[in-house]
């Protein structure tokens, strides 16, 4: 008896291994995955300006970045004692505006080398809804709280989103032509737009998305269809019921896995969780000579690796 559909996957030809630099860029969902690889410890670096729900934001980023368009003084705000910039998430602040300047810039010099030495870029992309600051006329990647009649709240169509992605993936050539770009949408409801709203959004960056990435070095990944046609049940959902919680996660992880990392790999990563489950556990007497043993076992294996990937850090 078959009580699920599956999404068709097609394995790739050029998947990660340890040896593979990895940029994540995007909604909160790419940080699920960065997370994931970063559990197994594989080499990355993801949103550097925080999460960014939308493909303007993320088009902005890698424009400043690549051509060096460091932020000024009259970029930042100041609310509640509290510097922040349109452009990043709320996570990227500080009490000083100097240091939320020097922060911001100096996050961009690090996505433009990045971008330069990255194998692979995975994009994930929330929402095609968009906020205008009625001051300024520009679209903003956060509103951080800021009043909302300050702002004119948009629908991207699915042109503007095409020519968006056509300029990400366009800056992303021009000083990178072997990279690897992973784009999908986000499984993440935006119930907060409205439920019709929501589903609106999603359409349009699917369907922009599909008539956009046409080349060999751009590939889709479908989480969101994944959420949608195989999980369809809200256990799959944590309590706010719009995130997926941590079964789906690993759910959808798992499919990510089967396509995208090499399987010569998947020994190595099991010698990484062992090791990362060993460093979370809690014994009962910390000076027992069996504690003590485990504790030598597991360095053993810590430095085994780390021969193997000097970069790994535990």
């Amino acid at each position: 008896m078959k009580l699920q559909t599956t999404i068709p996957l097609v394995v790739s030809d050029n998947p990660i291994s340890y040896q593979s630099k990895l940029l994540l860029l995007g909604s909160c969902f790419v940080g699920n995955i960065g997370e994931k690889l970063d559990y197994y410890k594989f080499q990355l670096t993801q949103n550097p300006f925080g999460i960014l729900f939308h493909p303007l934001a993320i088009e902005n980023l890698l424009e400043r970045a690549l051509h060096e368009k460091m932020y000024q003084e009259n970029e930042i705000f100041e609310q509640d004692g509290i510097w922040f910039c349109f452009d990043a998430h709320s996570d990227l602040r500080s009490y000083d505006k100097n240091m939320l300047l020097n922060q911001l810039n100096q996050r961009l010099k690090e996505t433009k080398l990045w971008l330069q030495s990255s194998s692979h870029i995975i994009i994930t992309l929330g929402t095609a809804w968009v906020y205008r600051n009625n001051e300024n006329g520009k679209i903003v990647a956060n509103c951080h709280k800021v009043p909302q009649n300050q702002f004119s709240k948009e629908l991207q169509s699915v042109e503007s989103i095409k020519k968006s992605l056509q300029r990400i993936i366009g800056l992303i050539e021009s000083i990178n032509t072997s990279t690897k770009l992973i784009f999908t949408v986000s499984p993440v409801r935006h119930l907060k737009d409205g439920f019709i709203e929501n589903q609106r959004s999603k359409a349009h960056l699917i369907t922009a998305l599909h008539q956009t990435l046409k080349s060999k070095n751009t590939a889709y990944f479908p989480s969101y269809e994944i959420m949608m046609d195989e999980l369809r049940d809200y256990r799959f959902y944590g309590k706010d019921m719009v995130h997926p919680n941590q079964l789906a996660i690993d759910f959808i992880w798992e499919k990510f896995k089967s396509i995208w990392i090499a399987a010569e790999v998947f020994p190595t990563m099991e010698e990484v969780g062992t090791v990362q489950k060993g460093l979370l556990h809690r014994p009962f007497n910390p000076d027992s000579q069996a504690h003590q043993k485990f504790i030598k076992a597991l360095q053993t294996k810590i430095t085994y690796l780390q021969k193997r990937y000097s970069f790994m850090k535990f």
